[in-house]
């Protein structure tokens, strides 16, 4: 056994609560387990679960009596610490036109690899979490995931659904063959229309500094800051291993910018955005 983990993020998104939920499994050695994280917009909690309690199948993951789907989540967790129960429904997918990876996702061992299964969809559903109750109704949805070794030790990853549109982005410091470079991967939907911005199309970063990033490609540029460092604990895999803590703001304040040639297409400070910077 080599080695690895894998992970599905899911986000929830109102217009005053946010939810994400991350199921994963993970490899070191002859070790395996599971765990499921939850992050909140003020906490962030992990459980762990023995390797025979996951299940997959291409769309669904299962942990235990926990579901995780194309058409929703189920949670039922007990813990000390996070007692969590309820259920969220999925409408319509909203999925790239191709794999966010382009033509990197031909490249063996890559120490991390993206997925990104839905741009943005509906939520509808409650989940209560430690007797706070969470509702979302016709709220968005956005659903990614990773698999590899390790995270990149640099990196900054935002995602945020707006009105209008959704949009994701990751800047990361990826080594590769003995050598490093900075790869980009992200996408705009804006109005109905997907934006791709990568490394293999020609994106590069014009502008990076402390929670600031600008990337260019061609005539599109897209701006991204984050005001104030912000953000809850969470694990993160090294060589499959969850001993790695880095922390992700579920929703906090932020200034997105995007322009194609010399029109800004939009230009928005929300309080509703997800970050890590790392």
């Amino acid at each position: 056994m080599y080695d690895s983990f894998y992970g599905w993020y899911f986000k929830c998104q109102s217009a005053s609560q946010t939810l994400a939920v991350i199921p994963a499994i993970h490899s070191t050695g002859s070790k395996r387990t599971c765990s499921i994280q939850v992050i909140t917009d003020t906490d962030a909690w992990t459980v762990t679960f023995p390797a025979a309690c996951f299940q997959r199948t291409k769309r669904n993951i299962s942990i235990g009596k926990n579901r995780f789907g194309a058409e929703g989540i189920h949670l039922a967790i007990r813990t000390p610490q996070l007692s969590i129960r309820g259920n969220l429904n999925f409408g319509q997918l909203f999925p790239l036109r191709y794999d966010i990876m382009g033509p990197f996702k031909f490249i063996p061992f890559m120490e991390c690899s993206h997925s990104v299964w839905s741009m943005r969809h509906t939520v509808t559903g409650h989940v209560d979490i430690n007797g706070q109750q969470y509702s979302f109704h016709n709220a968005w949805g956005y659903w990614e995931g990773d698999r590899g070794r390790s995270f990149p030790d640099k990196y900054i990853w935002t995602q945020c659904c707006f009105r209008g549109g959704s949009l994701m982005l990751s800047v990361a410091d990826i080594p590769m063959a003995g050598f490093h470079f900075t790869g980009i991967i992200g996408f705009v939907l804006w109005r109905g229309r997907e934006y791709r911005i990568a490394t293999y199309l020609g994106a590069r970063v014009a502008q990076i500094q402390d929670r600031m990033v600008r990337v260019v490609q061609g005539n599109l540029e897209l701006e991204i800051r984050l005001p104030a460092e912000s953000g809850q604990p969470l694990k993160a895999p090294v060589k499959g291993s969850m001993v790695r803590t880095i922390h992700e703001s579920a929703s906090c304040r932020a200034f997105y910018r995007f322009r194609k040639k010399s029109s800004t297409l939009f230009a928005f400070e929300t309080d509703r955005a997800s970050f890590e910077f790392e």
